[in-house]
């Protein structure tokens, strides 16, 4: 009998969370492979991510996310994710950490009303969408971001600098980047600094992967 895509995702993503050592019930993996139906629905119409084979959207978008749980978890209950593209890491984190608060923010339309079209079928009350590019974002906010995340968002300085406005004293960025981005940590703004640098070990994805996280000085 042909193994369906959802039975190989889940076969994946269950072999994956053990793989990486990390903890995930029973009810955020089952959101994690109907939010991984939905991408693969709309991605057929609106090109949301380019990686086109269902196949590997396990490797490339759900544990390359969840690789970073072990560092945020337990650092905060409010989060922003920049130029959140359809919601990597941000919507997969939130699902991950139920009791955290996500904005996922991203300036294209289209992807903003699929992290529309999620967080109503999906149920997740812990996000908000927000379209706007982070330059004219204005949180409607009493108190800082506890950590502010990106994959792939421009380099590591433009990124603080986008986000400096939102940076209170213990706020802490968590770029996700590929190789070590040693220009981009020289170039970073004086203000700034690097206080971890983990290199991550992800499941099926023979691509280096690093997690940078900043803070203020």
């Amino acid at each position: 009998m042909e193994t369906s895509l959802k039975d190989l995702q889940k076969q994946q993503l269950s072999s994956g969370i053990v793989d990486l050592g990390i903890e995930l019930g029973e009810p955020q993996q089952s959101l994690l492979l109907d939010y991984l139906e939905l991408l693969n629905k709309w991605n057929k119409a609106y090109n949301l991510t380019a990686v086109r084979d269902p196949e590997l959207h396990v490797s490339r978008h759900l544990l390359d996310s969840l690789a970073v749980l072990p560092y945020i978890k337990g650092k905060g209950l409010r989060f922003l994710d920049v130029g959140t593209g359809p919601g990597i890491p941000g919507m997969i984190l939130a699902i991950a950490l139920p009791d955290t608060q996500w904005v996922l923010l991203d300036s294209n339309g289209k992807k903003t009303r699929f992290l529309t079209q999620c967080k109503m079928t999906l149920g997740l009350n812990n996000v908000e969408v927000a379209q706007s590019r982070i330059e004219e974002y204005q949180p409607d906010l009493a108190h800082t971001f506890d950590g502010i995340t990106s994959r792939a968002f421009a380099t590591l300085a433009d990124m603080v600098n986008g986000c400096e406005k939102l940076f209170g004293a213990e706020t802490l960025a968590y770029a996700l980047k590929g190789v070590n981005p040693v220009d981009e940590i020289e170039a970073l703004p004086a203000q700034y600094r690097v206080l971890e640098n983990h290199r991550l070990n992800v499941p099926a994805c023979d691509a280096e992967r690093h997690l940078l996280i900043l803070g203020k000085n």
